[in-house]
């Protein structure tokens, strides 16, 4: 019928988790000395690209199912 909402989420929310992981895996360590030395970026990131690896696992699963009803 179409593509799964939770799909392009996914991918979106994945990427921009691998961003601000990778932003706060390899930027400088001192800009967090003001947030009292909380990577906040890579937190975040991590936060964003677990977000976004459920929803594709879900999105997959949603589109299997329906493929499934159809045989």
């Amino acid at each position: 019928m179409g593509i799964d909402i939770r799909l392009p989420i996914g991918v979106l929310f994945t990427l921009l988790g691998l961003l601000l992981c990778g932003f706060g895996a390899l930027g400088r360590s001192d800009i967090y000395q003001r947030s009292l030395g909380v990577n906040i970026n890579l937190d975040w990131g991590v936060i964003l690209l677990v977000f976004g690896v459920i929803m594709l696992l879900l999105g997959r699963r949603g589109m299997k199912a329906i493929a499934r009803g159809r045989e």
